[in-house]
């Protein structure tokens, strides 16, 4: 199944469709009733796919819910290991829509896409939202196999950024991973050896993914000849992050990590941070 799908494909209206609208900030819900898709379940970034934070230093600014407490939450969206999930927010679906695409695939839920172009494909297609709220149908917590898979620690991500045979790339916006400017957290810069790739570059002018073709050519060409589970990638907090994870799979390449912390949890050690190029 492709992880993406647009906005007239019929799975919207199948059956066993659940739709998701996601979306972050403090506003989020107010968003969600200005305008959703019929039938769509909000979900919070803050509130549904990040943990509490208590020190940002442990974990980053969206540490991943405890599986069981994810698992509670995807029961009561009425989802099962049957269920076709639909996901997609405000921001091209390069905010939250991807990283619950990451949490359901890294559980094992491979029934899951993205729309394309998030909710401004929708409205240019002349979509009819929504103003009213959604309530699902619960069922009982969903049956996982075990812990997040795809992850990697603040220890690997340090070792990996030395190792040559390895590769860290940094998906936020240049400037900030250069150290010229920090509009979220504390000090600017990146992880020692990490290399930029701008998750930016996977959108087209009107924000949909660029065709697969060119999008494995741009990652291969960062790659080189990195084995693709050698990859691993970060943003500022583990949200944007999983925007380029998704782009990877719609390319072919789909054995890449999530280092869930990122540099909101680098930048609060005292470890090690640059401000040039990686090599």
């Amino acid at each position: 199944m492709s992880p993406l799908i647009e906005i007239n494909d019929p799975a919207f209206a199948g059956a066993n469709t659940i739709l998701i609208d996601s979306r972050g900030g403090q506003d989020s819900y107010q968003r969600y009733l200005a305008g959703h898709l019929k039938n769509a379940i909000y979900a919070d970034l803050d509130k549904h796919l990040a943990a509490k934070v208590t020190d940002a230093s442990i974990g980053g600014r969206h540490p991943l819910p405890a599986v069981k407490d994810f698992a509670k939450l995807l029961g009561e969206w009425g989802i099962t290991s049957e269920s076709r999930v639909i996901i997609y927010d405000d921001k091209s679906g390069a905010f939250s829509a991807a990283r619950l695409w990451w949490m359901l695939r890294s559980l094992g839920h491979m029934q899951v896409q993205v729309l394309n172009g998030g909710l401004q494909a929708a409205n240019r297609a002349g979509v009819v939202l929504s103003t009213e709220a959604y309530t699902p149908n619960s069922v009982k917590p969903y049956h996982t196999h075990g812990d997040y898979a795809g992850t990697v620690d603040i220890e690997e991500a340090g070792t990996a950024a030395q190792d040559k045979s390895r590769i860290v790339i940094d998906v936020r916006e240049t400037p900030r991973y250069l150290g010229q400017t920090e509009p979220i957290d504390l000090i600017a810069g990146h992880i020692p050896g990490a290399a930029n790739l701008p998750y930016i570059l996977n959108l087209d002018a009107e924000g949909k993914y660029l065709p697969a073709e060119i999008l494995r050519s741009m990652y291969i060409d960062a790659i080189g000849d990195v084995k693709h589970d050698d990859v691993i990638v970060h943003c500022g907090s583990g949200v944007t992050a999983c925007h380029t994870l998704l782009g990877m799979a719609y390319a072919g390449i789909t054995e890449p990590k999530l280092y869930v912390g990122s540099w909101s949890e680098w930048s609060r050690r005292d470890l090690p941070m640059a401000t040039s190029e990686r090599y």
